[in-house]
């Protein structure tokens, strides 16, 4: 793989060019199938001064999918970024020669306005936010036109915190799912190109204890400590510590029922937007509006508010049998919402014995997760946690180890 990046007067434009062992239809770190679509995109209102290690780092968030032995950048890196290509991957980058960035003393929340990314900022009132916002491809037709990336910035500007929004087309480098980031890590391509001029040392991430912990939604379904996506001695942990903008779960020790508590409790609540389609509010009809829907129901101990029935396509995933995706959070609210029986969940009902004892661990913080949190910002969220959530106890935290075994 050959990188190139041009900064122009509206940020940085990057084209790649794979080598012969290179694959057009290559793996996300979650191991997902992701097509190339086209080798270039462009990453708005950045600086083009930026560390070359945080170029280099911006750039593999979204060609490492496609690239198999070696990457060449256009700049030279540091040896300590090569060394984290090479442990991570496999992958021979360079040219080396420029000296390693120093952390700088800043975090900043990668802000998407759901409630995960909500709580985490949550818990850091003081820290400003880093808005990533999908813009059109001047080359690639838009496929999906009801993602409201426009809605989602509009609320991120009403929040009242500092809010830097990152415009970019990187999405379209995907012909197939479908737009989208060829690594989850792509959201925080601006970010990194940011980071020398907002001083950041960490960056937060909304990514809970299911995400984190317990595999997420569509690469393992067990207890999972060495992430590769997530953890801080994972692949892209110690690649993004490399640059000096170590990766931040401030909810990674909670679940999504937590979350939404927090979120829905929080000064930010009036901005809480999980749904990607809505205009005046959620859609209600999409699969994720209806996965939320049934964690807030569950929280606010009511029944289901969906106008969604079980001949629906998008119930079709909650009709088959499991393992599904936040299947502790199905199980978590098919304990707690009056009347699951009569709503398009009640076909896991045959799958599960889920009570709120044997759920009840999902209201409490994994303290290994808070371990996991860079010194100078974790004395900040556990005294959050001890003080709205509360710390598992030993037999809890064995039921998140012993998740899916």
């Amino acid at each position: 793989m050959r990188v190139t990046w041009a900064v122009t007067s509206t940020g940085g434009d990057l084209s790649f060019r794979l080598d012969p062992e290179d694959e057009i239809t290559g793996r996300a770190s979650d191991d997902y199938p992701v097509k190339l679509a086209i080798n270039s995109c462009s990453i708005g209102g950045v600086p083009g001064d930026a560390h070359p290690d945080l170029f280099a780092v911006a750039a593999w968030t979204i060609v490492a999918p496609w690239t198999r032995r070696r990457i060449s950048f256009d700049r030279a890196i540091s040896a300590e970024l090569a060394a984290a290509f090479h442990d991570g991957w496999g992958i021979e980058a360079g040219p080396v020669g420029a000296q390693a960035r120093q952390a700088g003393r800043t975090l900043a929340i990668s802000y998407s306005g759901g409630a995960d990314s909500v709580a985490a900022a949550t818990i850091y009132p003081e820290a400003p936010f880093l808005h990533f916002r999908r813009v059109a491809h001047r080359r690639v037709p838009n496929r999906w036109p009801h993602y409201r990336s426009d809605v989602l910035a509009g609320l991120a500007g009403t929040t009242g915190r500092a809010v830097t929004t990152v415009t970019s087309d990187l999405e379209y480098t995907l012909a197939e799912p479908r737009p989208g980031y060829p690594e989850h890590h792509a959201v925080a391509a601006g970010a990194l190109l940011l980071a020398d001029e907002l001083d950041l040392g960490g960056l937060g991430f909304g990514y809970e204890l299911g995400s984190r912990w317990l595999g997420g939604g569509r690469y393992l379904h067990r207890y999972t400590p060495d992430n590769p996506m997530w953890s801080p001695h994972g692949r892209w942990g110690k690649l993004f510590a490399a640059t000096g903008v170590h990766i931040v779960l401030p909810v990674g020790g909670v679940s999504e029922a937590i979350t939404m508590r927090v979120a829905l409790n929080s000064d930010l609540k009036g901005q809480v937007r999980w749904c990607l389609r809505g205009t005046d509010g959620p859609c209600r009809t999409c699969g994720k509006c209806l996965y939320k829907e049934l964690i807030q129901a569950a929280v606010e101990r009511r029944p289901l508010d969906t106008p969604l029935t079980a001949d629906r396509p998008v119930v079709r995933k909650w009709l088959k049998k499991p393992p599904y995706g936040g299947q502790e959070m199905i199980e978590y609210g098919l304990a707690r919402v009056p009347g699951i029986e009569n709503t398009p969940f009640a076909r896991a009902l045959d799958y599960f014995e889920a009570t709120e004892e044997s759920t009840s661990w999902l209201d409490h913080c994994y303290p290994p997760a808070i371990d996991e949190i860079p010194a100078q910002w974790r004395d900040q969220a556990a005294a959050f946690m001890a003080a709205h959530v509360g710390f598992m106890t030993e037999a809890e935290a064995r039921r998140v180890e012993t998740w899916g075994s």
